[in-house]
């Protein structure tokens, strides 16, 4: 019995493949921001997405301001003017849209109804709270000791933020040694 020699199977040669990413938003190595309000919006948003990114202005709010400055929802925000981005900022800062769509109804305060964007609402809010504590009204309570406020049950589901406390066992102590 004669060996036989062995055939190698000769593989196609290969060519070198591209790389492409994983993830095809991370093509775009820098995106564009453009700066309304004190934000950065993507450029590539809808001017009707793009503007609810602003802290206090929500989907009805841009709504509004895109119906009342008469652009297009679907215009990109890259393709805004300076002229129109200062229009746009200038409507947000005064806004003259009817009272039900602001978030500031009938404040204590003064009695106005405002609508209030980015640091000033997280400050009232803010505010808010503290005195609703300070003047130990049952939503100050309900706050102070981080339960529900508006009126949920507590037998579960509420019990969200913080960290959980469990029980831990006590180290034991070596037993005492007995002496006869």
């Amino acid at each position: 019995m004669a060996e036989e020699p062995k055939q190698e199977k000769q593989k196609p040669k290969e060519e070198p493949k591209e790389e492409k990413s994983k993830d095809p938003r991370k093509q775009e190595e820098h995106e564009v921001l453009i700066r309304i309000f004190g934000y950065d919006i993507p450029a590539s948003k809808n001017l009707y997405v793009g503007l609810t990114k602003i802290k206090g202005v929500s989907w009805s709010i841009s709504n509004a301001v895109c119906n009342s400055l008469s652009f297009p929802k679907s215009k990109k925000i890259s393709e805004l003017s300076k002229e129109e981005i200062a229009k746009l900022e200038s409507f947000l800062s005064e806004l003259k849209i009817p009272d039900f769509l602001k978030n500031r109804k009938f404040d204590p305060e003064s009695g106005k109804t405002t609508h209030l964007f980015s640091s000033d609402l997280d400050m009232r809010k803010e505010f808010d709270i503290k005195k609703l504590r300070k003047i130990r009204a049952y939503k100050g309570l309900r706050h102070a000791a981080g339960l529900p406020v508006r009126g949920q049950r507590t037998r579960a589901n509420f019990r969200k933020g913080g960290k959980a406390v469990g029980v831990t066992k006590k180290s034991q102590a070596p037993a005492p040694a007995k002496d006869k």
